[in-house]
């Protein structure tokens, strides 16, 4: 059975429907589920919001609007000032059942959304999961309306608005401060289209049986989210005790050119932090000094170059190597040197101008192989591709190329070819700087040299490499601001960050 913890799987609608449906199949009446959502998310609000607090509610017409009206109910038994706004004069029977309870207990309802401008907190309980068309336009409207208050608004399970499993606006959607997704994560929440609407995402609990997930998931490929236990457990720590370099990795890094010497600095910088044994390090002749003065211990391979200084010879023997990594600041212009490591049989990342070199995609390597693109160079590579749904882009790509792929963003996805994909749900737009890729190529470069030859999982440590940089990223715009984080100080950082985190426990 799938393992199906509750806080890595990521759900779609069909998933979660599937699930509700054998819940109450075996006897969980729906009713019980939504006084078990209202109970743990009035507990939670009471938490955060003072009782002299106004709190306006916006209830739909589906179960989330009853939901919504319940949890209306007993904020106002418990003493808060409360004020419901419910637009639909059609709703399911459990929402209009709310509804009249909520009119009984003399709990004040509103005409129009203006009244609750005075609100100090605003309740969105709209819609939950299972939006898939657009809202109409007076909905659009309203959502407009409480969007331009500014005010606090908590969500109850996705903001209103929101595809559920691809985060798009429909075409517009609720822009909460915080949302409490009910049950089990919904896909949507975590990509890249949902960021500006969701704000501090909280799951409550709802005790799912894992068994239940599982069989409603089947055999569809696994989607979930990072988290920080299992990404320490993927990195290759401890060491034996008796571990020496040559058991650590040898990596090959190809990087570099006169015109971007620095991003050959970067990746060899976050090859050093990835604690391979043996780092080689092939750039143009004219770089050997460069980098042989910020990294020392690497081996500096100088290479033949062209007039416009890029590499135009790889003059090594590629056995010895354990893994190479290709692509920083390496120009248009090393297309032989590319298209000789990517006819070569060993283990490959390609990034950078490597990717764009193989753009549009057309050959498949034999030997494992991640292509690291940005937005950009995925559409290059993929131009038929859509981005509109990162996430099914992403699975087709790897399933196209037979490769790993790590579609970088604000919400990394590393795809397999199998269809399973992970998302970083934790980075910060401090990473959104030219260099920060760089880094992470040969961060991800030394992990997977060490992981080759200790026959490690490579997508495990792919993406506890993912996780590791975005984690230095987040670290460090806490401690300075998102304006001052650069590629020189995340390399740096790396090892601290990491040390904080093994430390704590994560």
């Amino acid at each position: 059975m799938r393992a199906c913890h509750p806080d890595c799987v990521l759900v779609t609608a069909s998933q979660m429907r599937a699930i509700e449906e054998t819940l109450f199949r075996n006897g969980l009446p729906v009713a019980a589920l939504m006084e078990k959502v209202v109970i743990r998310v009035v507990q939670r609000l009471m938490s955060w919001i003072p009782k002299g607090q106004t709190i306006g509610l916006l209830a739909g017409p589906g179960h989330n609007g009853a939901d919504t009206l319940a949890i209306g109910r007993e904020l106002w038994l418990q003493g808060y000032a409360v004020r419901i706004y419910h637009p639909f004069a059609q709703a399911k029977e459990l929402t209009l059942a709310h509804r009249n309870y909520a009119h009984y207990l003399g709990i004040p309802f509103v005409e129009t959304a203006q009244e609750l401008a005075n609100c100090d907190v605003l309740i969105d309980g709209l819609f939950g999961f299972g939006l898939e068309k657009d809202l109409t336009p007076a909905l659009v409207e309203l959502i407009h309306t409480v969007n331009a208050w500014k005010k606090t608004v908590i969500s109850i399970d996705l903001p209103s608005g929101l595809h559920t499993d691809t985060g798009q606006p429909q075409p517009i959607a609720v822009q909460a401060t915080c949302t409490l997704c009910l049950g089990l994560w919904k896909v949507g929440l975590f990509l890249e289209a949902a960021q500006p609407y969701v704000g501090q995402l909280e799951r409550i609990d709802l005790d799912i049986p894992q068994a239940t997930v599982a069989t409603a998931l089947g055999d569809a490929p696994a989607v979930y989210r990072l988290t920080a236990p299992a990404m320490l457990q993927a990195l290759p720590l401890p060491r034996s005790p008796v571990a020496h370099k040559y058991h650590c990795g040898h990596l090959l890094l190809v990087c570099g050119s006169r015109t971007y010497a620095g991003a050959a600095v970067l990746s060899a910088l976050g090859a050093r932090a990835s604690g391979v044994g043996m780092l080689s390090v092939a750039v143009p002749q004219s770089l050997q000094w460069l980098i042989t003065s910020h990294t020392p211990e690497a081996l500096v391979i100088p290479c033949p170059e062209t007039d416009a200084g890029a590499i135009a010879e790889l003059p090594v023997e590629l056995d010895k190597y354990d893994f190479i990594a290709v692509g920083p600041g390496l120009t248009l212009a090393a297309q032989p040197v590319v298209q000789r490591l990517w006819q070569s049989d060993k283990p490959l990342l390609a990034d950078a101008d490597a990717l764009n070199l193989l753009a549009p995609w057309s050959q498949n390597r034999a030997a494992w192989t991640l292509m690291t693109p940005h937005a950009g160079e995925f559409q290059r590579l993929f131009p038929d591709l859509s981005l509109t749904n990162r996430l099914q882009a992403a699975q087709t790509a790897a399933q196209m190329a037979q490769a790993t792929v790590v579609l970088k963003g604000a919400k990394t996805l590393i795809a397999q070819p199998d269809g399973t994909v992970a998302i970083n749900s934790e980075s910060t737009p401090g990473l959104a700087r030219g260099g920060s890729g760089d880094v992470l190529t040969g961060l991800l470069g030394g992990l997977l040299a060490q992981g080759v030859k200790q026959q490690r999982d490579l997508f495990a440590l792919v993406q506890a490499g993912v996780w590791w940089h975005a984690q230095t990223g987040v670290w460090l715009a806490q401690r300075e601001s998102e304006l001052s984080v650069h590629p020189q100080q995340l390399a740096q950082h790396l090892g601290t960050v990491l040390g904080n985190l093994l430390r704590d426990g994560a």
